[in-house]
């Protein structure tokens, strides 16, 4: 079976774009041959996340109201970061604006895709550790709750589906399987 890109572009129009993504009307060939439309959405930020980590293999997590959901959420600290900003800085940025914490200690989780039927979003993950606690800087459109709980208890939420968002249940589990909890 091939690897290679087997779908064909006819037409991209863009059909809606604001600060924070363009969403692509495509005209397409598929696999198949077949003539076909595919809608893309394309973010103008990378997905960052970050799950602090103190000492005792306590997590901190964000809770705030997703509107796109209409739900609230409880997930890591995360944020956009700019295309052209490395991602460890804007996870930096995000997690002193969202917890006040800042960490002496960064490790490198993974690079994931959010969601890759619909978007070409990608995001990047990281611990952070030997955390020192400072003042919440949070963003006009966030009213933030902090919590924090063991690494376990989020595991087990993640599980029970309380935590959905997929950077947060990426990195949690991944966080989990590292320090063999």
């Amino acid at each position: 079976m091939s690897t290679e890109n087997n779908w064909k572009t006819l037409t991209d129009k863009v059909v809606y774009e604001n600060p924070w993504l363009k969403i692509h009307h495509r005209d397409v060939l598929n696999p198949a041959g077949k003539e076909g439309i595919y809608g893309v959405v394309s973010f103008k930020n990378k997905a960052i996340g970050v799950l602090p980590l103190d000492q005792e293999n306590n997590i901190y997590l964000v809770g705030q109201f997703r509107y796109a959901l209409n739900e609230y959420s409880w997930e890591i600290p995360e944020g956009g970061g700019p295309l052209n900003e490395l991602p460890l800085e804007a996870a930096k940025r995000e997690l002193k604006e969202e917890t006040g914490l800042v960490a002496e200690k960064w490790t490198f989780l993974a690079r994931i895709h959010t969601s890759n039927s619909a978007t070409d979003e990608e995001g990047f993950l990281y611990i952070a550790e030997e955390l020192s606690q400072f003042e919440q800087e949070p963003e006009e459109t966030e009213e933030l709750q902090l919590r924090k709980i063991p690494l376990s208890e989020a595991v087990d939420m993640v599980m029970r589906s309380e935590i959905t968002d997929s950077l947060s249940v990426s990195a949690i589990l991944m966080a989990a399987r590292l320090k063999g909890i």
